[in-house]
Protein backbone atom coordinates (compact mmCIF):
# COMPACT_ATOMS: atom_id res chain seq x y z
CA UNK A 1 0.00 0.00 0.00
CA UNK A 2 1.58 3.25 -1.08
CA UNK A 3 2.17 6.21 1.18
CA UNK A 4 -0.34 8.29 -0.81
CA UNK A 5 -3.17 5.89 0.07
CA UNK A 6 -2.79 6.25 3.84
CA UNK A 7 -4.48 8.93 5.90
CA UNK A 8 -2.79 8.16 9.25
CA UNK A 9 0.68 6.75 9.83
CA UNK A 10 1.47 5.73 13.41
CA UNK A 11 5.25 5.49 13.70
CA UNK A 12 6.91 4.05 16.80
CA UNK A 13 4.22 5.18 19.27
CA UNK A 14 4.31 3.68 22.81
CA UNK A 15 2.57 4.78 26.03
CA UNK A 16 4.31 4.57 29.41
CA UNK A 17 2.85 5.65 32.73
CA UNK A 18 4.93 6.49 35.76
CA UNK A 19 4.54 3.91 38.53
CA UNK A 20 3.29 4.85 41.99
CA UNK A 21 6.79 5.02 43.44
CA UNK A 22 7.95 7.28 40.62
CA UNK A 23 11.00 5.04 40.11
CA UNK A 24 9.62 2.73 37.44
CA UNK A 25 7.27 2.92 34.51
CA UNK A 26 4.26 0.85 33.48
CA UNK A 27 4.19 0.19 29.75
CA UNK A 28 0.55 0.35 28.71
CA UNK A 29 1.35 0.23 25.01
CA UNK A 30 4.38 -1.15 23.22
CA UNK A 31 5.77 0.83 20.31
CA UNK A 32 3.08 0.75 17.60
CA UNK A 33 3.64 1.00 13.86
CA UNK A 34 0.41 1.07 11.87
CA UNK A 35 -0.86 2.79 8.74
CA UNK A 36 -4.58 3.50 8.40
CA UNK A 37 -5.73 3.67 4.82
CA UNK A 38 -7.88 6.31 3.23
CA UNK A 39 -11.52 5.21 3.40
CA UNK A 40 -10.94 1.88 5.14
CA UNK A 41 -12.78 0.37 8.12
CA UNK A 42 -10.25 -1.09 10.58
CA UNK A 43 -11.11 -2.61 13.95
CA UNK A 44 -8.95 -3.03 17.04
CA UNK A 45 -9.76 -6.32 18.80
CA UNK A 46 -8.27 -7.74 21.99
CA UNK A 47 -8.74 -8.26 25.73
CA UNK A 48 -9.39 -5.48 28.23
CA UNK A 49 -6.25 -3.58 29.17
CA UNK A 50 -4.40 -4.27 25.91
CA UNK A 51 -4.15 -0.63 24.81
CA UNK A 52 -6.90 -0.40 22.17
CA UNK A 53 -8.58 2.64 23.70
CA UNK A 54 -5.22 4.13 24.71
CA UNK A 55 -4.12 4.12 21.07
CA UNK A 56 -7.45 5.59 19.96
CA UNK A 57 -7.07 8.45 22.45
CA UNK A 58 -3.49 9.10 21.34
CA UNK A 59 -4.68 9.36 17.72
CA UNK A 60 -7.37 11.83 18.81
CA UNK A 61 -4.98 13.92 20.89
CA UNK A 62 -6.76 13.13 24.18
CA UNK A 63 -3.58 11.41 25.41
CA UNK A 64 0.01 12.18 24.52
CA UNK A 65 2.29 9.43 23.25
CA UNK A 66 5.50 8.75 25.18
CA UNK A 67 7.47 9.03 21.93
CA UNK A 68 7.10 8.45 18.21
CA UNK A 69 5.10 10.33 15.61
CA UNK A 70 1.65 10.27 14.05
CA UNK A 71 1.33 11.64 10.53
CA UNK A 72 -1.96 12.87 9.09
CA UNK A 73 -1.71 13.15 5.30
CA UNK A 74 2.05 13.05 5.74
CA UNK A 75 2.16 15.96 8.20
CA UNK A 76 2.91 15.50 11.90
CA UNK A 77 -0.30 15.44 13.93
CA UNK A 78 -0.04 17.57 17.07
CA UNK A 79 -2.98 17.86 19.47
CA UNK A 80 -6.57 17.53 18.32
CA UNK A 81 -7.36 17.57 14.60
CA UNK A 82 -10.58 19.08 13.27
CA UNK A 83 -10.62 16.29 10.68
CA UNK A 84 -10.91 13.54 13.34
CA UNK A 85 -14.07 12.77 15.33
CA UNK A 86 -14.52 10.47 18.33
CA UNK A 87 -17.56 8.40 19.37
CA UNK A 88 -17.27 7.37 23.02
CA UNK A 89 -18.75 4.28 24.63
CA UNK A 90 -20.49 6.60 27.12
CA UNK A 91 -21.88 9.31 24.91
CA UNK A 92 -22.53 11.88 27.69
CA UNK A 93 -25.26 13.86 25.97
CA UNK A 94 -26.18 17.14 27.68
CA UNK A 95 -29.66 16.60 29.19
CA UNK A 96 -30.58 20.30 29.21
CA UNK A 97 -30.05 20.58 25.45
CA UNK A 98 -32.26 19.11 22.75
CA UNK A 99 -31.07 16.31 20.48
CA UNK A 100 -30.27 18.73 17.65
CA UNK A 101 -28.42 21.08 20.02
CA UNK A 102 -26.30 18.16 21.24
CA UNK A 103 -25.39 17.36 17.64
CA UNK A 104 -24.43 21.00 17.04
CA UNK A 105 -21.87 21.02 19.88
CA UNK A 106 -18.96 19.94 17.70
CA UNK A 107 -19.76 22.71 15.20
CA UNK A 108 -19.92 25.60 17.68
CA UNK A 109 -16.15 26.20 17.74
CA UNK A 110 -15.86 26.17 13.95
CA UNK A 111 -17.21 29.61 13.27
CA UNK A 112 -20.35 28.45 11.48
CA UNK A 113 -23.44 30.65 11.57
CA UNK A 114 -26.25 29.27 13.76
CA UNK A 115 -28.48 28.59 10.74
CA UNK A 116 -25.70 26.61 9.03
CA UNK A 117 -25.02 24.62 12.21
CA UNK A 118 -28.70 23.75 12.47
CA UNK A 119 -28.91 22.74 8.82
CA UNK A 120 -25.91 20.40 9.16
CA UNK A 121 -27.14 18.91 12.45
CA UNK A 122 -30.55 18.12 10.95
CA UNK A 123 -28.84 16.63 7.88
CA UNK A 124 -26.86 14.12 9.94
CA UNK A 125 -29.83 13.37 12.21
CA UNK A 126 -31.68 12.46 9.02
CA UNK A 127 -28.75 10.19 8.11
CA UNK A 128 -29.10 8.24 11.40
CA UNK A 129 -32.91 8.23 11.27
CA UNK A 130 -33.52 10.67 14.13
CA UNK A 131 -34.70 13.89 12.50
CA UNK A 132 -38.15 13.28 13.95
CA UNK A 133 -36.86 13.60 17.54
CA UNK A 134 -34.53 16.58 16.91
CA UNK A 135 -36.39 18.83 19.36
CA UNK A 136 -36.63 16.25 22.16
CA UNK A 137 -34.35 16.08 25.22
CA UNK A 138 -31.95 13.12 24.91
CA UNK A 139 -33.06 11.44 28.16
CA UNK A 140 -36.39 10.60 26.51
CA UNK A 141 -34.61 8.36 23.98
CA UNK A 142 -33.64 4.70 24.22
CA UNK A 143 -30.00 3.71 24.67
CA UNK A 144 -29.68 2.82 21.00
CA UNK A 145 -31.18 6.13 19.91
CA UNK A 146 -28.86 8.04 22.25
CA UNK A 147 -25.89 6.25 20.70
CA UNK A 148 -27.14 7.30 17.27
CA UNK A 149 -27.14 10.90 18.51
CA UNK A 150 -23.50 10.39 19.52
CA UNK A 151 -22.70 9.10 16.04
CA UNK A 152 -24.55 12.05 14.46
CA UNK A 153 -22.61 14.50 16.65
CA UNK A 154 -19.34 13.01 15.35
CA UNK A 155 -20.52 12.96 11.72
CA UNK A 156 -21.63 16.60 11.86
CA UNK A 157 -18.05 17.83 11.47
CA UNK A 158 -17.69 15.70 8.30
CA UNK A 159 -14.55 13.94 9.57
CA UNK A 160 -11.90 12.30 7.43
CA UNK A 161 -11.31 9.82 10.28
CA UNK A 162 -13.99 8.57 12.68
CA UNK A 163 -12.77 6.91 15.90
CA UNK A 164 -15.33 4.67 17.64
CA UNK A 165 -14.57 3.28 21.12
CA UNK A 166 -16.80 0.24 21.75
CA UNK A 167 -19.86 2.33 20.89
CA UNK A 168 -22.29 -0.58 21.09
CA UNK A 169 -20.84 -2.34 24.13
CA UNK A 170 -23.72 -1.47 26.49
CA UNK A 171 -26.53 -2.29 24.08
CA UNK A 172 -28.66 -5.42 23.75
CA UNK A 173 -27.89 -7.77 20.87
CA UNK A 174 -30.78 -6.71 18.63
CA UNK A 175 -30.02 -3.00 18.99
CA UNK A 176 -26.31 -3.65 18.48
CA UNK A 177 -26.93 -5.56 15.24
CA UNK A 178 -29.20 -2.78 13.96
CA UNK A 179 -26.56 -0.14 14.67
CA UNK A 180 -23.82 -2.24 13.09
CA UNK A 181 -25.80 -2.19 9.85
CA UNK A 182 -26.46 1.55 10.16
CA UNK A 183 -22.79 2.36 10.73
CA UNK A 184 -21.83 0.14 7.80
CA UNK A 185 -24.32 1.98 5.56
CA UNK A 186 -23.03 5.37 6.71
CA UNK A 187 -19.45 4.31 6.05
CA UNK A 188 -20.27 3.01 2.57
CA UNK A 189 -22.01 6.30 1.82
CA UNK A 190 -19.46 8.73 3.29
CA UNK A 191 -16.25 6.68 2.89
CA UNK A 192 -14.31 8.26 5.71
CA UNK A 193 -11.74 6.07 7.49
CA UNK A 194 -13.23 4.41 10.57
CA UNK A 195 -11.13 3.03 13.45
CA UNK A 196 -13.39 0.88 15.62
CA UNK A 197 -12.56 -0.62 19.02
CA UNK A 198 -14.44 -3.77 20.04
CA UNK A 199 -14.15 -6.95 22.11
CA UNK A 200 -16.49 -8.72 19.70
CA UNK A 201 -14.72 -10.62 16.91
CA UNK A 202 -17.98 -11.21 15.02
CA UNK A 203 -18.70 -7.47 15.09
CA UNK A 204 -15.21 -6.74 13.77
CA UNK A 205 -15.59 -9.27 10.93
CA UNK A 206 -19.00 -7.87 9.96
CA UNK A 207 -17.78 -4.26 9.80
CA UNK A 208 -14.11 -4.26 8.88
CA UNK A 209 -11.73 -4.37 5.94
CA UNK A 210 -8.88 -5.16 8.37
CA UNK A 211 -8.63 -6.23 12.01
CA UNK A 212 -5.67 -5.34 14.21
CA UNK A 213 -5.39 -7.99 16.93
CA UNK A 214 -4.01 -6.75 20.26
CA UNK A 215 -2.50 -8.64 23.18
CA UNK A 216 -1.50 -7.35 26.60
CA UNK A 217 1.42 -7.06 29.04
CA UNK A 218 2.40 -4.82 27.36
CA UNK A 219 -0.40 -3.81 25.02
CA UNK A 220 0.69 -4.43 21.44
CA UNK A 221 -0.51 -5.44 17.97
CA UNK A 222 0.28 -9.10 17.34
CA UNK A 223 -1.43 -9.56 13.97
CA UNK A 224 -3.33 -7.68 11.27
CA UNK A 225 -5.95 -9.68 9.42
CA UNK A 226 -7.64 -8.86 6.12
CA UNK A 227 -11.38 -9.53 5.95
CA UNK A 228 -11.91 -10.67 2.37
CA UNK A 229 -15.70 -10.48 2.26
CA UNK A 230 -17.69 -8.23 -0.09
CA UNK A 231 -19.69 -5.22 1.06
CA UNK A 232 -22.51 -4.71 1.88
CA UNK A 233 -22.32 -7.49 4.43
CA UNK A 234 -25.87 -7.26 5.79
CA UNK A 235 -26.94 -8.95 2.53
CA UNK A 236 -24.82 -12.06 3.21
CA UNK A 237 -24.64 -14.55 6.08
CA UNK A 238 -21.22 -13.50 7.38
CA UNK A 239 -20.74 -16.32 9.96
CA UNK A 240 -21.37 -18.90 7.23
CA UNK A 241 -18.57 -17.59 5.02
CA UNK A 242 -15.46 -19.82 5.00
CA UNK A 243 -13.24 -16.71 4.72
CA UNK A 244 -14.61 -15.43 8.06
Amino acid sequence: MSEASTVLDILGVPKLYEGRSGHHHVQALESIDLSIREGEFISFVGPSGCGKTTLLKIIDGLLSASSGTILFDGQELVGVSKAIAYVFQDINLLPWKSVVENVEIGLVGRGQAPAERRRRALEVLDLVGLRGVAAEPPYTLSGGMQQRVGVARALAINPRVLLMDEPFGHLDNMTRETLQIEVSKIWLRMRMSIVFVTHDVDEAIFLSDRIAVFDLNPGRIVDILDVNLPHPRWEINVPAQPEA
